[in-house]
């Protein structure tokens, strides 16, 4: 019986020492990140892989991270405006998009998802894409972790870096060289609006040939950038260089 004790007390012993360990090395992972450019995600590297599967000629990641101080400030402002207009006031989760999706999906028909621009973040830098509760969970703590100790203005930041604006092109930079052969700091607002057009399935959709329902919601999010107040609602979280 003591023995049995013992190695029961042993394997709790061991489980603390993992799950401790694992904390540890989130946090020192999170905070990695919060100075250093991600060299890149899991998404991206399954985009290379696929496109080597299917022997595209040109199968190669576009990726070229760049900070704040490098962008047009229409590109975060549109991204909030489309995606996640909450962002400068939540703590990472929108309860009340994530209700509202939760309802929409259980009337059947397309899903819909409720993640804001910090869940966004946290699933593409760290984690894999998938629908299982684990990954959700995981997800969660990662999205705590990254609004703690990143803060607003780098969330936003490695967004619109990471995020996927077309076949194998990976944030502001690359899609803008791309699509309007100019830096993303020269990017004007409709076409940061067009950018951010594409964002719910940058594979479907294409900025460099706008359907006629990717003008349409163009058009609605530059709207809803004007509605925002401009630039002057994300001031607090752009760089010094912008804010003059």
């Amino acid at each position: 019986m003591a023995k049995k004790q013992l190695g029961l007390r042993q394997l709790k012993l061991l489980f603390v020492k993992l799950a401790l360990s694992l904390f540890l090395m989130s946090i020192v992972w999170v905070l990695l990140y919060r100075w250093v450019a991600p060299p890149a995600t899991l998404h991206m590297l399954k985009r290379r892989a696929e496109a080597g599967a299917a022997a595209k000629e040109h199968p190669e990641i576009k990726y070229d991270f760049v900070p704040l101080e490098e962008m047009s400030p229409q590109l975060p402002l549109a991204v909030v405006a489309s995606e996640d207009q909450k962002f400068l006031q939540h703590h990472g989760f929108d309860f009340d998009a994530i209700s509202d999706a939760f309802a929409r999906n259980q009337e059947g028909g397309k899903i819909r998802g409720g993640s804001t621009i910090s869940q966004q973040v946290a699933k593409n830098v760290f984690l894999w894409h998938g629908r299982s509760y684990l990954r959700k969970a995981v997800e969660a703590y990662f999205t705590v972790l990254i609004e703690v100790l990143w803060g607003k203005q780098r969330i936003l930041e490695v967004y619109l870096n990471i995020a996927e604006m077309g076949d194998g092109v990976f944030g502001v930079e690359a899609a803008s060289q791309a699509y309007f052969n100019k830096p993303a700091k020269d990017v004007g607002r409709m076409q940061a609006a067009l950018l951010a057009a594409v964002l719910p399935n940058p594979i479907k959709y294409s900025a460099r040939r706008p359907s006629g329902y990717i003008f349409t919601r163009r058009v609605r999010i530059a709207r809803a950038m004007g509605r925002l107040g401009g630039t002057n609602y994300i001031k607090e979280i752009l760089p010094p260089e912008d804010e003059k």
